[in-house]
């Protein structure tokens, strides 16, 4: 969204530097707490339309902290508990899982089969949760959420999805929101500013509280954060159009290069495949000016590297333009299939 460079934003949080200083200087439950945090956790809370929010100093701790404690055993049997997540979720996830304790199961990308499947013949488990990324980072699409919804009301299982890349980009309607579900997202995305958050019910968020490692041992989030962030959310609010300019990049992008008719967020790869090449071109790109990361292994599969390009509100169709162009040049021949002529 461009939020990160906004006069307003970047006032929010300068007037919070001037009356609370630099840091937080304590943890939450110690005196870390500020009036900016709990105006931004009922703010984060009423955005998402849950009865509350828990703000964490990063989205990785958000979801170490969430996913670890909900699923933490109550006896010797670290089995007691499962968590089934998408293959290509976030390695913060992953992490998350794998401290948990709880059984781990993965189901191919996307795959409702697979998915429904691992539920069925999970009920001996005492709690099932599903986590799903609702924006996958790497790939830029989106979870069949709807479907996944359906199936954890079926077999009595937990949802949490991880709207990092989701929050602020796509509208809050999408046909999932039950009062069970439990929502994490960053501020450090389209909100501009640093930090992870969960919403759910007043229930979980208390005990998140009072549980999770991950917000009680740690330093509080800056003030300055939570003012950049609170000044994010009603820039969303009051200012639709800085979602539509993003949109229209989105669209536009998509009619300079072929192949991408499917794409449903700012995050679009470009697979190239081979490491080395992919790297030559991110290069090529950043002597023209043009930052495009060049994702390689093992943050993806070997043979996956890829270009991921993110568009922003703050891009210009000449910026796109420009772009389109130098990856028609530069592109290996392998992927020009993408590209149209401009």
């Amino acid at each position: 969204m461009g939020l990160t460079h906004h006069p307003e934003v970047i006032k929010a949080a300068k007037d919070a530097i001037d009356k609370f200083g630099t840091g937080a200087g304590a943890s939450r439950l110690i005196s870390g707490t500020t009036i900016l945090h709990q105006q931004l956790e009922e703010k984060l809370a009423q955005y998402k339309g849950c009865e509350a929010a828990i703000v964490f100093p990063t989205g990785y701790m958000a979801n170490i902290g969430t996913i670890s404690t909900i699923l933490n055993p109550t006896d010797t049997d670290p089995h007691t508990n499962t968590v089934i997540i998408d293959r290509l979720n976030h390695a913060s996830i992953i992490d998350a899982c794998k401290l948990s304790k709880a059984k781990l199961q993965v189901y191919p990308h996307k795959d409702m089969g697979a998915l429904e499947k691992i539920l069925k013949r999970s009920a001996k488990f005492s709690k099932r949760l599903i986590v799903t990324d609702l924006v996958f980072s790497m790939d830029g699409d989106i979870a069949p959420i709807q479907e996944i919804a359906t199936l954890a009301q079926k077999y009595d299982a937990m949802l949490m999805t991880d709207e990092a890349h989701a929050t602020g980009v796509l509208t809050q309607d999408t046909g999932h929101r039950t009062q069970d579900l439990i929502i994490m997202g960053t501020l450090s995305k389209a909100l501009g500013s640093l930090g992870g958050f969960i919403c759910g019910s007043q229930e979980l968020i208390d005990y998140l509280r009072n549980k999770a490692r991950s917000f009680i041992y740690t330093t509080a989030l800056p003030p300055a954060n939570c003012a950049a962030a609170l000044k994010a959310l009603e820039l969303l609010e009051t200012q639709p159009e800085i979602q539509q300019k993003l949109w229209e990049n989105i669209s536009y992008f998509r009619s300079c290069v072929l192949g991408l008719e499917s794409c449903s967020s700012p995050i679009i790869p470009i697979i190239i495949g081979e490491t080395e090449k992919t790297l030559e071109v991110s290069a090529k790109l950043f002597e023209h000016g043009i930052y495009v990361s060049a994702i390689r292994p093992p943050t993806v599969p070997k043979g996956q590297s890829r270009l991921r390009i993110t568009l922003s509100a703050l891009h210009t169709k000449e910026d796109i333009k420009c772009l389109a162009s130098l990856l028609q040049e530069l592109i290996p021949a392998a992927a020009k299939q993408y590209f149209a002529q401009l």
